[in-house]
């Protein structure tokens, strides 16, 4: 790319524009389905994005754990050499998606009515390819970031990134040398909280994954028979324990500085540390902004899989059970004893996959400069901090010493649900919401 200094003004022209449109089409149109059965090829993606990357004149990796299961790995260099490099990362590979749930077919990238419609739409082939149409909008223009950018475009986030994030962190750390803050999905789009209230969430933390393996083993026997060693019941009981547990109150740092700004919009003044202080009668105050802080005041255990038996009249030997466990930070120790008490003594549990929770700070240069670059664009917003309830690639590379936020910018529509098209039918993105987003990353990534 060509030397420059960063420019005060923007250089997204037409073609970015269209570009992320025509980009997240193309890439839905790319069946990158993750099932987590290790049957997922994202290679096809992969390639698509280093074509796109390689015509800016950068000389993108592709790099593989397993055959098909391709990560793209890019630096573009910053005008700054002493500067710390940023970390600019997306997954290509998507849910499942049945299409006979669909108003459109899932996989079509479909184009109507101002909006892209398909798997990927906002989970997150939007950000994909917002970010490609930035970095080759900079080529056409010839500027550069003040920092060094390092794109990864990942497989596996969907499962357990160990083709993905998980590999690269660890297989290809040198890759990522410098890189001190990383941006990624679930941030930054526009919420709308009441009339003429428009937030703007920020991720700066992620309740740690926690997917547990339940086992009760017991006396098998015949069904007709009295049976107090019956593994289904003393599993059943436990998983009733976990369902029905009400975990207590934590509040971390991102969290306690989310319920103040958010209140503070409401004209609520509130003392989190004052005796008494009930966090649920506030949430109850704050109307529809209580849905992005209320899942991430508490660490949580959900079932969500049982296993057991072959026969009606047949009380088997062994069942089995999962739970989607969630853990915020400092919170693990308390989670750990707390499923020993509730699975007791006849019911075994282990972590079937578990990764840790994160915390960013929202007093940083990087979290002022996101929030001025979503400002600039749409004045009458209000950027507030966020907890993700689940998790993202950013717990990976967090290995090396990356402080990782959720910014990709939308500016979404009163009465879009985009928290609820993550992982839903009939995921779709407007048009204008990639045409904002382009133009507040270009903003913020040349500047932060």
């Amino acid at each position: 790319m060509a030397e420059a200094t960063v420019p005060s003004g923007p250089v997204v022209d037409d073609r970015a524009l269209d570009e992320s449109v025509t980009f997240t089409s193309e890439l839905i149109r790319i069946d990158t389905t993750n099932n987590g059965d290790g049957s997922c090829r994202e290679r096809p993606a992969a390639e698509y994005v280093a074509e796109r990357l390689a015509d800016t004149g950068l000389e993108p990796l592709l790099l593989e754990r397993t055959p098909g299961r391709t990560n793209v790995v890019a630096r573009i260099p910053g005008t700054d050499p002493s500067a710390d490099a940023l970390l600019v990362h997306g997954h290509l590979d998507v849910v499942p998606a049945e299409p006979a749930d669909w108003s459109v077919h899932p996989f079509s990238g479909e184009i109507r009515d101002g909006v892209v419609w398909g798997r990927g739409a906002v989970d997150m082939k939007n950000m994909d390819a917002m970010v490609l149409a930035v970095v080759r909008a900079w080529a056409r223009a010839g500027v550069r970031p003040r920092r060094d950018i390092v794109l990864a475009y990942t497989a596996d986030e969907e499962a357990s990134a160990d083709d993905g994030s998980g590999f690269l962190a660890d297989r290809h750390a040198g890759l990522f040398e410098g890189c001190t803050e990383g941006i990624s999905e679930s941030g930054a789009f526009t919420f709308h909280a009441g009339p003429g209230m428009s937030l703007y969430p920020i991720a700066a933390g992620e309740r740690g994954t926690a997917w547990l393996k339940l086992s009760a083993d017991g006396r098998a026997g015949h069904g007709s028979k009295v049976n107090k060693a019956n593994a289904v019941s003393r599993l059943a009981a436990a998983v009733a324990r976990i369902g029905a547990h009400e975990w207590p109150v934590r509040l971390t740092p991102t969290v306690r500085a989310a319920l103040t700004e958010i209140a503070a919009l409401h004209h609520i003044r509130v003392d989190l540390d004052a005796p008494g202080f009930d966090v649920d009668e506030l949430l109850g105050k704050l109307g529809p902004a209580a849905e992005l802080v209320a899942p991430t005041v508490r660490n949580s255990s959900n079932p969500t899989m049982l296993e057991a038996g072959y026969k009606v009249n047949v009380i088997p030997g062994r069942a089995t059970a999962h739970i989607d466990g969630r853990m915020l930070p400092g919170g693990e120790e308390e989670f750990r004893e707390t499923l020993d008490r509730l699975t007791g003594p006849d019911v075994d549990w282990e972590f079937d996959h578990r990764e840790i929770p994160l915390q960013a700070p929202v007093d940083s240069p990087t979290y002022a400069k996101m929030r001025a670059a979503v400002e600039l664009f749409d004045p009458g917003a209000h950027v507030v901090p966020y907890c993700m309830s689940g998790g993202t690639d950013a717990k990976q590379f967090s290995r090396l010493g990356i402080t990782g936020y959720g910014f990709s910018p939308l500016k979404l529509p009163v009465g879009f649900d985009y928290q609820a098209l993550f992982h839903g039918v009939d995921e779709r993105v407007p048009v204008d919401a990639l045409h904002f987003g382009v133009r507040v990353l270009d903003h913020f990534l040349r500047s932060a």
